[in-house]
């Protein structure tokens, strides 16, 4: 069965959406042979191949309001989609929605993972959303990352029927056998991981930091990270906050396991599912995670693997940080019903299979 997944980008372009089309490019088993088509960030078109996976590379003049500016992709879109049996779009994608429904073909079997709602560009998306829905009334099956996500969006709510929920992802295998350091830290260790943006909320939890015994450890980058950097020094606490930047997977399995505590502060719908959280789950590491309407605190639920905060609120992540850094037992209990939650619900091997479930359903 060939299998054309559609995204903004790809590997070494790496975020949540395309760690998740990586993860099933990669993934499936021989019986199905998977091509990806996606667009450069800036530049001319390619033809590369990454583990054995065949990735076309639209070019592109960079990108405006998130979106590629890459005028050859509806073009690359319809000679990509001639040998492919099923057609799997990651959105948001603007550029391979619109593309799609130019070709006005419709003999393809087509699936779209809704990872999230569009919820910054609002003026964009008065505009764009006509075609979207478009779009998702003429695709064949919607898959959704959380059920608490399709509950909340209404953007999906006349498509609940072709919707079914599948959740994102950790290869338990490989972080069970990974090798970690000692980063040297003394003390109790928090951890945030993530891109330093508008919607995660890491200012609020540099604002708690001046009530918490511990050291924050924020691994990632973003345009935000020198006035979080600020913000440190003007609180007084830049001492115990440690930025770390991007660093290696190494580097970063030694993070998550040298920390006691993982923090996803995030404010914003945007966040609609916190993979971050399972790679700490994963580890026995609780997290404190905030009450988005989103799938967000369902991944990490109150009470059972972590705590969940009001977002925006310092006061009450400081609270909850604490709460669960003084308290070692409850802490503890928390990291063992974390990691049995992942085996549950969130291995690799689980989601491969519902989409591979899905594939064969809509090819027979």
């Amino acid at each position: 069965m060939n299998i054309l997944q559609v995204n903004k980008y790809y590997y070494p372009q790496i975020g949540g959406i395309e760690q998740v089309v990586k993860n099933i490019a990669e993934g499936l088993p021989d019986t199905y042979r998977t091509r990806v088509l996606a667009a450069r960030p800036r530049g001319v078109g390619s033809s590369e191949e990454y583990n054995g996976v065949a990735v076309t590379k639209a070019s592109s003049l960079g990108a405006v309001q998130s979106v590629p500016l890459a005028p050859s992709f509806p073009f690359r879109l319809r000679s990509e989609m001639r040998d492919a049996d099923i057609v799997h779009h990651h959105l948001p994608n603007p550029l391979s929605t619109v593309s799609h429904l130019t070709l006005g073909t419709k003999d393809k079997p087509v699936v779209a993972t809704y990872h999230s709602d569009i919820v910054r560009q609002k003026t964009a998306l008065q505009i764009y959303q006509p075609v979207l829905k478009r779009f998702l009334e003429r695709v064949d099956r919607i898959l959704v990352t959380s059920q608490r996500l399709l509950e909340h969006s209404t953007m999906l709510q006349p498509y609940k029927r072709k919707c079914e929920v599948v959740p994102l992802s950790v290869d338990l295998d490989a972080i069970d056998d990974e090798n970690s350091e000692d980063l040297g830290v003394k003390g109790r260790t928090i951890l945030f991981v993530g891109r330093l943006n508008y919607y995660k909320g890491v200012e609020y939890l540099i604002d708690a930091m001046k009530s918490i015994d511990a050291t924050l450890l924020i691994v990632g980058d973003g345009e935000r990270r020198s006035e979080l950097e600020q913000r440190a020094k003007k609180r007084g606490i830049e001492d115990r906050i440690r930025f770390l930047g991007r660093v290696s997977d190494e580097h970063l399995a030694s993070a998550y396991r040298s920390s006691d505590l993982f923090v996803l502060p995030s404010v914003a719908p945007s966040e609609a599912f916190g993979i971050v959280q399972l790679e700490a789950m994963a580890r026995g590491t609780p997290v404190v995670n905030t009450d988005l309407p989103t799938g967000v605190p369902w991944v990490s639920q109150d009470g059972e693997t972590g705590l969940t905060v009001p977002p925006c609120d310092a006061s009450a992540l400081a609270q909850a940080i604490n709460t669960l850094i003084k308290d070692d037992d409850r802490r503890q209990r928390y990291g063992e019903q974390a990691r049995e939650r992942v085996e549950n619900l969130f291995t690799r091997k689980k989601m491969l299979n519902d989409v591979q479930e899905i594939y064969d359903q809509l090819v027979a």
